[in-house]
């Protein structure tokens, strides 16, 4: 969609905005569904880039410790223990720049993929930059889908991150489109940023072909000791219009909610507390996570 098309979506009265992407969503999504997954840290803390937002940032003092890879059988322990508790998804996050082919911790990352790929459950990692070739690998290996989000709109993207570059962030998205895995990528809201920012990241994302198959739109959990500490909590009219406004243009794909994210549920996004919880009314496909250690 155009920022022209997205501007105008978003400025007509709320109810009309509700009442349409809810016509949209019933058109793919008629009964209800809601997959369960679960999110696991496998390397926490001490990450090299600087995101103003990330509490496992080493460039700011948040009293989160680095901590080492896990191991094989501490990621397998856990990932048992999602799939008896229901889940159909494992997801596993890495606090770190990227991962390169021929790197010992990534054939260690392709190892534990391999292993959980066996559970019967969906795998998806986020491991920050790769390319071509780590993601042919990854794919091989048993990943379903790759978390990499954009974050803001590419103006205000300096402002958040200065380590690496909003291209950066395409361009591994790209690899793992080429590779045939699926992409889970959105943003967040309330850092600072602009209406404007907040419809061109919208912009960008709607424009991705193939259109991402999850799209999270977080709203920021401020976190003592990074740069956006005392960042005020976004009003919950502009945060539910960018969420129903989402809905509307990714009408074919999975919402995010995320249980760790209590700002989302409590204040950000009622929006998605109803979707959850009365999908008779609102009929979509949720998926819904649970953070064992984030």
């Amino acid at each position: 969609m155009t920022f022209r098309e997205l501007e105008d979506l978003y400025h007509q009265p709320l109810f009309d905005l509700i009442s349409q992407s809810r016509a949209v969503h019933l058109q793919y999504w008629r009964g209800e569904e809601v997959q369960r997954c679960s999110l696991l840290s496998i390397k926490t803390g001490g990450c090299s880039e600087d995101c103003a937002y990330c509490a496992q940032s080493a460039h700011y003092s948040t009293g989160v410790q680095r901590e080492e890879l896990l191991s094989l059988e501490d990621v397998m322990t856990a990932a048992h223990r999602a799939r008896s508790q229901g889940a159909t998804r494992f997801c596993m996050g890495a606090a770190w720049r990227g991962v390169r082919d021929g790197s010992e911790k990534f054939e260690r990352v392709l190892q534990i993929v391999r292993e959980v790929s066996q559970l019967d459950m969906e795998v998806c990692v986020t491991l920050g930059e790769i390319g071509a070739v780590e993601a042919r690998k990854l794919k091989a290996a048993g990943v379903t889908a790759y978390n990499h989000n954009i974050d803001t709109s590419p103006e205000f993207y300096p402002e958040i991150v200065s380590t690496h570059t909003f291209q950066d962030r395409l361009d591994t998205i790209a690899a793992v489109q080429e590779s045939g895995m699926s992409v889970c990528c959105g943003g967040i809201i309330g850092m600072g940023e602009s209406q404007t920012d907040r419809l061109r990241m919208l912009e960008v994302l709607s424009n991705f072909d193939p259109p991402p198959e999850s799209v999270p739109i977080n709203c920021l959990m401020a976190m003592p000791g990074t740069p956006l500490a005392d960042q005020p909590a976004r009003r919950w009219p502009i945060n539910r219009r960018s969420m129903f406004l989402s809905w509307f243009v990714w009408s074919q794909s999975h919402e995010s909610c995320c249980r760790k994210r209590e700002f989302v549920w409590r204040r950000g996004a009622p929006g998605f507390h109803a979707k959850a919880r009365h999908s008779a009314s609102l009929p979509v496909r949720i998926r819904f996570f649970t953070a064992t250690n984030f």
